[in-house]
């Protein structure tokens, strides 16, 4: 990472991932070709879930244990951090331009970047965790009607898992006075 005053630790990169309303994948085709989707991904432990219909680009181009990238970002904002005012009296200011390029120019983000293998999931009980784990994410308060579903959707949904190999985090955000948050730093 460049960036290293903005590389947040592991703990962080998986509270990213938790808070994300989706990840984008991405692979190498068999051709060569690369490929990227976002998708609706789910956690438990250093394992992600996501699943996917029976048939089209995914099951085509994902092969057991084959190496995959992911993507996630949230919490992103551009900062306010100057009233009209100032920022009316940057213009005739010639250091402004850097003040204007790092802090109005920009965006807060955070984002978390992660590399592993994918497995598809056939054994019943594991393919009913995995889809647990994306229910209990994205629809925790269905979840009484998660059992008489999960039996049916084993017939049409493929569930996949990701096992994670490496992990970072990173994060662009200011204080109230301006300044920006450096490594960890709390706020």
């Amino acid at each position: 990472m460049r960036r290293k005053d903005r590389e947040m630790d592991q703990e962080f990169a998986w509270e990213v991932i938790d808070r994300s309303q989706y990840g984008v994948l991405a692979c190498v085709t068999p051709t060569g070709s690369p490929y990227a989707v976002p998708l609706s991904l789910a956690r438990d432990g250093s394992r992600l879930f996501f699943h996917s219909a029976a048939a089209g680009s995914k099951v085509d181009y994902l092969a057991d244990g084959q190496e995959v990238a992911l993507t996630f970002v949230s919490h992103v904002q551009v900062p306010e951090l100057f009233t009209p005012e100032e920022l009316a009296g940057m213009l005739n200011d010639p250091e402004a331009g850097s003040i204007l390029g790092s802090k109005v120019f920009t965006t807060e983000f955070e984002s978390a970047c992660a590399q592993g293998r994918v497995y598809e999931l056939t054994d019943a009980a594991e393919k009913v965790f995995g889809l647990r784990c994306i229910c209990e994410k994205f629809t925790p308060d269905k979840m009484v009607f998660f059992e008489g579903t999960a039996e049916g959707a084993l017939k049409i949904t493929k569930v996949y898992e990701i096992r994670i190999e490496s992990l970072t985090g990173k994060r662009k955000r200011y204080d109230s006075k301006g300044n920006e948050l450096k490594w960890q730093a709390k706020g």
